[in-house]
């Protein structure tokens, strides 16, 4: 298995906390604050660069987030899909869920009767079979919704509910700009 995402995710962190609580103002172009293409249903489209290299995504924060701990806390969630045509990488999932996981522990997320195990680093998820990532792609592009589980590294399991309204425009928009 390639762990393709270990060099991006810290940077779609990076800009994720820089726009995700609200929406940035317009970017210059060529610099590396994100610029938000448009935003369609839950879901942003956004492009930005990262080391000279142009890097395009889609982010959403969860509908509904729920531990089974009530009073614990954690950190912003988001899902991305992310292009970076430099690395001939076309929409890889990724998902930061807010706390650490213990080594080797997985994940899952679950689109309809359909389930997708992914494998953890730190706070972040990816897909473990990369083959199926389009054939996620495709249920995601075909449901209204998705569930995503984790149990963070002291136990507390979380159940985060991602709408998927206005994904299909939003790749569709990534996916025009980074050609």
């Amino acid at each position: 298995m390639t762990r393709r995402h270990l060099m991006p995710a810290a940077g779609l962190i990076a800009v994720a906390m820089t726009f995700a609580v609200s929406s940035p103002a317009p970017a210059q172009p060529g610099g590396t604050e994100p610029q938000l293409l448009g935003t369609y249903g839950d879901w942003g489209a956004y492009s930005a660069n990262s080391g000279g290299r142009k890097v395009c995504f889609a982010l959403a924060k969860p509908a509904s987030a729920q531990l089974n701990r009530p009073g614990r806390q954690r950190d912003a969630t988001y899902m991305f899909v992310s292009t970076r045509p430099a690395e001939n990488v076309r929409n890889e999932v990724s998902i930061i869920f807010g706390y650490t996981f213990k080594p080797n522990a997985d994940a899952t997320v679950e689109i309809g009767s359909s389930k997708f195990p992914l494998y953890t680093q730190k706070d972040g998820g990816w897909i473990k079979n990369a083959a199926e990532e389009g054939r996620m792609i495709d249920a995601m592009r075909k449901s209204g919704e998705l569930v995503v589980k984790g149990t963070s590294t002291s136990g507390t399991e979380s159940t985060d509910r991602y709408s998927l309204k206005g994904l299909g425009q939003a790749l569709d928009r990534t996916a025009q700009e980074c050609k």
